[in-house]
């Protein structure tokens, strides 16, 4: 990810994934938080749909 619009699109992908309660996407440190009972599967789905990938 290299701006906001990266952030906006990961953020916006994963907070549609049922249980994620919070999402929190850090472009200075390239993480990505989700709070509540997601799937990790889900999850790393939706990063993919957004078009990047989990590391």
């Amino acid at each position: 990810m290299t701006c906001q619009h990266c952030v906006a699109s990961v953020t916006e992908e994963v907070s549609e994934v049922a249980g994620a309660d919070r999402v929190v996407v850090d472009l200075d440190a390239g993480t990505l938080v989700v709070e509540g009972d997601a799937a990790e599967s889900d999850v790393r789905a939706a990063v993919a749909e957004a078009g990047y990938e989990v590391a």
